[in-house]
């Protein structure tokens, strides 16, 4: 009882996260951009990604200084499962509903980046412990990632505006979602306002239901961890990790029927940039820097297998996007057959 409890809950949470992020948390930092007149490309790679990232970040933090750090393997393992999911599934999904035509250029830099951002990552992991230079090194690893993006933008159709299309049709389709989606957001609004008059209230507002719901879905997941009797960092990387990238996953849906699989591509990998090197980076700087933490103890047993793992779905997917320069339907099948592998591997041997 106390297991489906709390998976009910879990998803519960999950779903008005994803509303509050997408009704008052992307659309403020939107605001923010145009005042601050980014380019779309630094916008994207940054304050985009920061909105659509916010569940994993907000994880990641918490669950380094809940209970003394010792359940920080929830916040890694979130933000590394997310990335499994991203390159895998949305990926996949996206080509099953429509082949995906790539513009090379685009996934060539963002895929070297994100490579390098794994490479980083695997680095930081093999000998267990968390260092502030190696904090630092993620953080100025993404300021040049930044700092590339806008010294060499590459010409393209605005990414943040298909998205918000996107997502706009999700939430103004009809059905049950639909209402519960209203009421949700009439409740948030009240406190919030209107995100694209009172953006700096909404982002406000929004940063701390997000941290206040991401609270909660640590603590359930611990207690639906114990319930079943598997490790929360393996519901971290499977549960917790496809929840949080599920508006993604939507969105990027209706994208590719718009035969723009293309940008949903490229979207899961710049994101994922973010996820490693912001969603990772930070909570360890902050951490180290500001609360006397001298290193992070990392258990690697449990997470390094997924970071090599992660690292072969992105040489496949790669390797997919360069022969003709399609991501085909059957390719994209291949895609989501290698995630359910990964879950049931990740599951059954209780390891990451």
């Amino acid at each position: 009882m106390t297991a489906i409890f709390s998976l009910t809950a879990l998803a519960a949470a999950i779903y008005i996260l994803s509303v509050i992020t997408d009704e008052f948390f992307i659309p403020s930092l939107d605001r923010i951009a145009l005042r601050w007149k980014l380019p779309s490309n630094v916008a994207g790679a940054s304050l985009m990604a920061m909105g659509s990232s916010a569940p994993e970040l907000s994880i990641a933090v918490l669950a380094l200084f809940k209970d003394g750090g010792a359940h920080s393997d929830m916040g890694i393992g979130t933000i590394v499962g997310s990335a499994v999911f991203n390159i895998l599934v949305i990926t996949g999904v996206c080509a099953v509903v429509r082949e995906a035509r790539i513009t090379l250029p685009i996934i060539v830099r963002d895929t070297v980046f994100y490579l390098m951002s794994i490479l980083i990552l695997l680095v930081t992991f093999w000998d267990g412990r968390i260092t502030v230079s190696d904090a630092l090194v993620f953080l100025m690893f993404y300021a040049g990632y930044l700092a590339f993006l806008f010294m060499a933008p590459i010409k393209e159709v605005d990414p943040i505006e298909k998205l918000e299309t996107a997502e706009k049709e999700i939430r103004t389709g009809g059905g049950l979602f639909s209402r519960i989606n209203a009421i949700i957001s009439r409740v948030v609004g009240w406190a919030a306002g209107n995100p694209e008059e009172h953006y700096l209230r909404a982002f406000g507002v929004s940063i701390l239901l997000i941290v206040l719901i991401s609270w909660f879905l640590v603590d359930t997941a611990v207690i639906f961890s114990n319930a079943v009797g598997i490790p929360p960092v393996i519901v971290a990387l499977t549960i917790l990790a496809a929840g949080t990238s599920a508006p993604d996953l939507i969105a990027s849906i209706l994208v590719a029927r718009q035969g723009r699989g293309d940008m949903a591509v490229a979207n899961a990998v710049g994101s994922n940039i973010f996820d490693i090197l912001v969603g990772l980076g930070f909570p360890w700087a902050l951490a180290l820097l500001f609360f006397g933490r001298p290193v992070i103890a990392v258990g690697t047993e449990d997470l390094i297998l997924s970071v090599l793992i992660l690292m072969g779905t992105v040489v496949v997917l790669f390797t997919f996007l360069y022969t003709d320069r399609l991501l085909s339907k059957k390719e994209g099948w291949g895609l989501l057959g290698l995630y359910a592998a990964y879950v049931v591997w990740t599951v059954a041997t209780g390891t990451g």
